[in-house]
């Protein structure tokens, strides 16, 4: 496991290549195989990945290994808005660590609880989310992507 050589620290602007790069493969790697066609072309065409980065990064906290960017993690309030993890450095604790982070930065925010959601084809996530604390508390149409989705709400009381 890799727990022990990530690096976590805030975004920096030197950092944006990598962070589009990194959300044009898990947009590949987790939504492409389930998204429609019409959803995919309007993802590609928008550069909805490129924008977030562009008008987000300096909201976001990154893990690093051996000086690669292995993964991000975004939150606003409570709420987690994005959480990516390179394929390469799956499985070894970068979301965590990711997790872990913005849950003591929440918490030091001020709130009880942290939110995130998740789709119900994404049982990567689900399981991360699951193993880290999190409870399932809701469930209603992902209206996002225009693709039936079921979106699945998380919660984790802070203590």
């Amino acid at each position: 496991m890799a727990d022990g050589r990530i690096t976590v620290r805030k975004a920096q602007a030197s950092d944006v290549v990598a962070l589009k790069q990194l959300l044009q493969e898990t947009f590949e790697s987790t939504w492409l195989p389930h998204v429609t066609e019409a959803s995919a072309q309007r993802y590609v065409q928008t550069d909805i990945g490129g924008r977030y980065v562009e008008k987000s990064w300096p909201e976001f906290t990154v893990a690093e290994i051996d000086g690669e960017i292995a993964g991000l993690i975004h939150w606003r309030g409570d709420f987690i808005e994005a959480a990516h993890v390179r394929t390469s450095h799956q499985g070894q604790g970068v979301g965590g660590r990711l997790l872990s982070h913005a849950e003591q930065a929440i918490r030091a925010a001020g709130f009880r609880q942290v939110r995130l959601e998740t789709d119900t084809f994404n049982e990567r996530a689900q399981s991360v989310y699951k193993a880290v604390g999190c409870v399932e508390k809701d469930r209603y149409p992902d209206d996002e992507w225009d693709s039936g989705f079921i979106t699945v709400l998380f919660e984790k009381r802070l203590g």
